[in-house]
């Protein structure tokens, strides 16, 4: 019986790794253009930004070849930041925006990058393993209708709940 629930336990853990249905990471992607200081524009709720505002994303080189993230927000009803350290590496080859991430343990999920300003990396949508989680970061607090529009008309194509879409209040 055990070994039937750990084996339950692993393959469940293996669809955190997934990549949504029409999805297809980023080619050529350059890390070290993506590292650094993100703003999260928009997203989709889940409860471990519930209620976040000003929510940023740092990434930068790890000793061990992988990737620190360092995810914080601002928590408005406690009146204090809160932050969430994690680590991140790659699932197939570095030119690919397909990476593994966690925040606690062994525990993995999926982030994808699916679309990127190619020039200077200015924004990003980015998705998780499923269409339940969906971001969209710039390196500015705000971006223009533009993107905003192409982000949204993007994701609505590719099933995501485009309605329920959070716009983070960056000050």
């Amino acid at each position: 019986m055990k070994k039937y629930i750990l084996l339950l336990a692993l393959l469940s853990l293996g669809g955190c790794l997934g990549i949504p249905q029409t999805i297809q990471p980023v080619q050529q992607f350059e890390l070290e253009k993506y590292l650094g200081k993100w703003y999260e524009i928009a997203r989709l709720d889940h409860s471990f930004e519930r209620g976040l505002s000003q929510v940023t994303a740092e990434y930068s080189m790890r000793s061990d070849g992988g990737v620190s993230v360092l995810n914080r927000g601002y928590s408005e009803d406690k009146n204090e930041w809160k932050e969430a350290e994690g680590k991140a590496y790659f699932v197939n080859s570095k030119n690919e925006a397909y990476l593994k991430v966690s925040f606690f343990g062994p525990f993995y999920g999926s982030y994808v990058v699916f679309e990127l300003e190619k020039d200077n990396y200015d924004y990003a949508f980015v998705s998780g393993p499923n269409n339940d989680y969906l971001w969209l970061l710039s390196r500015t607090p705000t971006v223009s209708v533009e993107i905003k529009n192409k982000f949204k008309q993007l994701a609505q194509s590719h099933g995501f709940a485009v309605e329920q879409l959070i716009y983070v209040e960056q000050k």
